[in-house]
């Protein structure tokens, strides 16, 4: 997608290829790259710890397909749960202001003209814009400037939690093959080149999907993850030595 922007001569909006349902796309898509970068981390961190308490192979592959399985789930509901709570909020609001609609239709009208008025129009102008939207579709022109919702793109709680979850999954794969697959002796340097450079482009992914700065969010998410290593490492080393 491009960022460039025209000129009244040439005119060009960053925002063209978006399409409609920007706010449901961009949902989904910040659940699935959150979701990446939470399993890249979280399951780095449970398999650094476990190798600073252990060298077995084995007990750190179970110890990451554990990080990888509860994680994945945790997510996916966490997502499904926290994203139904906003649709259950929205449907809710929507039926509360559609009543009011019925009850006192010539009050929510001059409401609407009076909130337009505040934005900046002429009250003679909000007047005429409150009674065409009115005409149009009255719970529509409510629904947007009270609340910002769209009655017909409300949020997905599904969409939201299957990105998460599937986002995860893949995120956590990457440290959970590399101690199945790595050799001993490099595992541990292996992991952390590969966790950073993988979260160095979940950071990017999300900067561009935000349209901010991407430097900022790569360097975040990098020290972030280098933070949740060492930290967990160093508990394993700890834990280790005094349960050995």
């Amino acid at each position: 997608m491009s960022l460039e922007i025209g000129t009244d001569e040439d005119p060009q909006h960053f925002h063209d290829e978006m399409g409609e349902h920007v706010g449901s796309r961009l949902n989904w898509l910040r659940a699935g790259v959150l979701g990446a970068n939470d399993g890249i981390v979280s399951t780095a961190g449970v398999v650094m710890g476990v190798a600073g308490a252990t060298d077995d192979s084995g007990t750190i592959l179970i110890a990451g397909i554990a990080a990888l399985t509860a994680g994945a789930l945790s997510m996916g509901t966490g997502e499904y749960v926290s994203v139904s709570t906003q649709r259950d909020s929205e449907k809710s609001l929507l039926g509360l202001e559609a009543r009011e609609l019925t009850q006192m239709p010539v009050t929510e009208e001059r409401e609407l003209a009076k909130m337009y008025v505040d934005k900046g129009l002429s009250p003679e102008t909000a007047e005429v814009v409150a009674r065409e939207l009115t005409e149009h579709d009255a719970l529509r022109a409510h629904a947007d400037i009270e609340f910002g919702i769209d009655p017909d793109n409300l949020t997905n709680p599904w969409h939201a939690a299957w990105a998460s979850m599937i986002a995860f999954t893949v995120g956590a794969l990457l440290p959970l093959l590399v101690v199945a697959f790595v050799p001993d002796g490099v595992r541990i340097l292996v992991t952390v080149l590969s966790v950073m450079a993988a979260l160095a482009l979940t950071g990017f992914v999300s900067a561009r999907i935000g349209f901010s700065p991407r430097l900022p969010a790569v360097v975040r998410n990098m020290a972030g993850g280098l933070l949740a290593m060492g930290v967990t490492y160093l508990i394993g080393m700890l834990a280790g030595t005094q349960l050995g």
